[in-house]
């Protein structure tokens, strides 16, 4: 069965081109000599990005591969005004960044709701002749083409927007920490990878508060190299506010499991290491407080670390203590964390960039023939001289 978790998608963009003004001469009835009224070409359409806090996968846009504008139209006689193309918006949740997918670079990121964002700009439309006409050169033969569309073949991925996000390896008890804080319902099982796709749990805090928790699947060494499936959803990590490292209290050694976790992060965006963070020692059911005390001894001591059962509930409220004073620490704002000024975006690594794409299902080109491309004939009426009449390019 497919998910409906979408998080990857590859579109072939392309916005309208400029209608063409008009090259006419008046000729009517006792006005043989009307002079020039050809009209100017409409605006070919934009493509315009939007965030929707309504959608939170690209799912809508799965099976949408082709998003083209309007074409503006062509200018007529009588001064007659082209029509402009209609504007397409591609509504995308808040967190989604947007890639060439020909050369890997960055192109937009819409960070948050009602965000919009010029994708591609529609042509702009051709002069008619009714525009050139001066003193020395009344009756001009000469109108512009409409301005060329834009084409681009972009790859959107959504990044969560999570207050805290989950980073561990598998069968840690992500799932089962999400299930015990909130109403999700992630699947949990004891075999690594239960986890197949992220999925966001909503916290209550005191006094009617809440904050956001993100499950992402588990992490193994080497992610950041493409193993499992850590390389697929790291990307989830890069918005969360918070991280919460999270480690099983059985582990032969806590402090090493935590520096390969952190390594991974380092290796895949080094950015992600000026985000706070928070220790859980998770499966504390298991120890007794001698243990515990013994263990306190060996771990870091640069960041908080809580000591955590799910299944009993022993430490979640502490845990939830701590995670609120972080967010609320006046250096780990959500919102500065998110804003455009702060969030470093890298391009595609090419040399990884074909394997991410065949990963994800989108190395296959995207073809297409479009019959509104082939250029039409001209048909202005009541034109005379045709040999005379020429096309010339706007000087803006």
């Amino acid at each position: 069965m497919e998910s409906n978790f979408v998080d990857y998608v590859k579109i072939m963009c392309r916005s309208g081109k400029g209608g063409r003004g008009s090259m006419h001469l008046r000729h009517v009835k006792y006005n043989p000599n009307g002079g020039p009224d050809g009209g100017d070409g409409g605006k070919g359409g934009s493509i315009i990005l939007r965030g929707n806090h309504n959608y939170w996968t690209l799912l809508h846009l799965r099976y949408q591969r082709h998003i083209f504008a309007e074409h503006g139209g062509n200018g007529g006689r009588d001064k007659c005004h082209g029509t402009d193309g209609k504007d397409i918006y591609i509504d995308v949740p808040p967190g989604t960044v947007v890639y060439n997918a020909e050369n890997g670079k960055f192109v937009c990121d819409v960070a948050y709701d009602g965000q919009e964002i010029m994708l591609l700009k529609g042509g702009r439309g051709g002069l008619g002749n009714f525009q050139f006409r001066t003193a020395t050169n009344q009756a001009p033969r000469y109108a512009q083409p409409g301005e060329p569309m834009q084409e681009m073949t972009v790859i959107m991925e959504l990044k969560l927007l999570a207050d805290v996000g989950l980073v561990g390896f598998p069968n840690a008890g992500k799932s089962t920490l999400v299930s015990a804080l909130s109403n999700a319902k992630p699947k949990i099982a004891n075999y690594p990878f239960t986890t197949m796709e992220p999925s966001l749990g909503i916290v209550g805090y005191r006094d009617n508060k809440s904050f956001v928790m993100a499950d992402i699947p588990g992490i193994i060494e080497g992610a950041a190299e493409g193993k499992g499936l850590g390389l697929r959803f790291l990307r989830h990590i890069e918005r969360n506010s918070l991280l919460l490292f999270m480690v099983p209290g059985d582990t032969d050694d806590i402090k090493h499991e935590y520096e390969i976790l952190l390594n991974e992060l380092r290796q895949f965006n080094p950015e992600m290491l000026s985000k706070h963070r928070v220790l859980a020692i998770t499966k504390c059911d298991l120890l007794d407080e001698e243990l515990i005390e013994m263990l306190r001894e060996t771990l870091p001591d640069d960041l908080p670390v809580v000591f955590i059962s799910a299944v009993t509930g022993f430490g979640l409220e502490e845990l939830k203590d701590v995670l609120w004073e972080e967010l609320n620490a006046e250096s780990n704002k959500l919102a500065t964390i998110t804003a455009e000024d702060t969030l470093v975006h890298r391009d595609k690594d090419m040399a990884t960039f074909a394997a991410e794409l065949e990963d994800e299902g989108e190395l296959d080109d995207i073809e297409y023939v479009d019959a509104e491309d082939v250029d039409e004939d001209f048909e202005d009426e009541d034109i005379e001289d045709l040999e005379d009449f020429e096309y010339v390019e706007s000087e803006s």
